[in-house]
């Protein structure tokens, strides 16, 4: 008897003894952390993960060896900044459990996002076959975040972690098809160019607005946001549901910060050197309200980063007839005003910033197509801002963007407008031909199609329809009909001189 109630009370003490340790989580890493991932070279990069409080968690690469204690069932530990690696390594998280993560290399990670022409794939491209049959490049790395709202900011991406698709993956003729044209086109030609590995992370969904990438944080901390934005959202939410209510076909809106929440949260902290971004399409009715909403994206993103020097690279909006099959006679018959051009002028106001750049398109848009289909320059042209402003290569890496503009008088007695620019390279120059889209217009604010001829470095706009300018317009339409580079081959940005009221305003 005493034997038997012994042995049970050392099988319940057994049991005590194993319940803390069964009840135990094991350590866990976010689902960007993968087998053939890319870490950023020349800077600290945070590792981070979740485990019981007070666990110590151990994390050993490239020589290093880091430890952490959990708190609040989180930890966290940054390796030291390292040289750009093409070796692969491996990383090793221990705990009460062991993580193995191979095939690693270090060089440089950039975070690419936006809406449809961000998110179009490869095989949607123009003629794509040959480019993902040689797509085969272990030093190019391709990581897609899944889509994903979410009312709150979630602490890891809903997906699988380390598993197939799911994870980080090589470039090749399996993992090229299927993703971001823009975003392959841009790492491809920045791996060549550096000769060093490089990782994208690729988090785009098409039709978003500006603001649901960006933060609570920043938008309810901003009076003009709280009006304009989330209280818009709730009024267009109650316009939703009474629509469905009655039967009625309706979309339901896009929720301010959604994305962010669902789809760039659970990123940060992972090092980058920057991202570039192919949106605004879906803002182009609010292009004053995108001057300040795109640059405070901007800053939430480097905030939460807490990277200042974040290098942010958007790519302006291509020519778009709307749909409307006019005829190219239609399209330029006369200077009209246009929500996109007031659009192109926001994003260019936010490259202004050092460390932001833009990138023009004006001569590879679709007419009648908003998702033009040749994505290779545009990754190409990124990959120009990229050098010249992130890895500051002194180089030309922007097209023609306007300056000042000065009247002078004429011996004749008629005047006329001069036009200074900025990246103007080996010098300006007219396509095909005659300059065309200028418009210049006199106190009337009646704008007429110009004469514009180069002069060195400026441009002289006229016209026999007006004695004085005052202001001048350059590719200022929906579908701008243009044709001014540099001879680096760069095209002008669209630009006005003026400060007219817009039709968005």
């Amino acid at each position: 008897m005493m034997k038997r109630r012994l042995s049970s009370l050392l099988a319940l003490a057994g049991i005590a003894m194993a319940l803390p340790f069964s009840t135990q989580a094991e350590i866990k890493m976010p689902v960007v952390f993968t087998d053939n991932m890319v870490l950023q070279r020349g800077a600290s990069v945070p590792v981070w993960g979740w485990a019981n409080d007070g666990e110590t968690v151990t994390v050993q690469f490239a020589g290093q060896r880091v430890s952490t204690k959990a708190k609040n069932g989180k930890w966290m530990v940054e390796l030291k900044s390292m040289r750009a690696n093409a070796t692969p390594s491996r990383m090793t998280i221990d705990g009460r459990n062991r993580i193995e993560l191979n095939n690693i290399l270090v060089g440089e990670v950039w975070l690419c996002s936006g809406q449809s022409n961000m998110a179009w794939t490869m095989l949607k491209s123009d003629d794509p076959q040959a480019e993902i049959a040689n797509s085969a490049n272990p030093m190019l790395r391709l990581f897609t975040v899944q889509r994903k709202k979410s009312d709150t900011p979630l602490e890891d991406l809903d997906m699988p972690w380390n598993t197939g698709v799911y994870g980080w993956q090589e470039a090749s003729n399996q993992s090229v098809p299927d993703f971001s044209a823009v975003a392959y086109y841009f790492g491809k030609k920045l791996q060549k160019d550096l000769g060093v590995p490089v990782g994208l992370i690729h988090s785009s969904w098409g039709g978003s607005p500006a603001e649901a990438w960006t933060s609570n944080e920043t938008l309810s901390s901003n009076k003009n946001y709280r009006e304009d934005i989330l209280d818009n959202y709730y009024l267009q939410l109650a316009r939703h549901k009474k629509a469905l209510a009655e039967g009625k076909k309706s979309r339901a809106p896009w929720q301010p910060s959604e994305l962010y929440n669902g789809m760039i949260n659970a990123l940060v902290p992972y090092a980058i050197k920057g991202a570039i971004w192919y949106q605004g399409e879906s803002n182009a009715g609010r292009a004053y309200q995108y001057r300040s909403l795109f640059p405070d994206m901007i800053k939430d993103w480097q905030k939460k980063w807490k990277q200042s020097d974040f290098t942010f690279l958007a790519v302006q909006l291509a020519p778009w007839d709307r749909n409307q099959k006019r005829s190219m006679e239609e399209i330029t018959a006369k200077p009209v005003e246009s929500g996109w051009a007031e659009l192109r002028e926001a994003q260019l106001m936010a490259a202004k910033s050092p460390k932001n750049g833009m990138v023009v398109i004006t001569d590879h848009g679709t007419k009648d197509d908003i998702h033009p289909p040749v994505k290779k320059p545009v990754g190409e042209r990124l990959v120009l801002a990229a050098r010249g402003i992130a890895y500051k290569e002194k180089i030309t890496y922007s097209g023609p963007i306007f300056k000042t503009m000065k009247v002078k008088k004429e011996k004749s007695g008629t005047y006329k407008a001069i036009l200074s620019f900025d990246h103007v390279g080996k010098g300006l120059e007219a396509k095909g031909g005659k300059l065309t889209g200028f418009a210049v217009c006199g106190a009337d604010q009646n704008f007429v199609w110009a004469d514009a001829e180069i002069d060195g470095d400026t441009i002289v706009v006229s016209s026999p329809e007006v004695t004085k300018p005052v202001a001048v317009r350059f590719g200022w339409a929906d579908y701008p009909v243009v044709n001014l580079f540099n001879k680096d081959g760069l095209p002008a940005s669209p630009f006005r001189t003026d400060k007219f009221k817009g039709i968005t305003e």
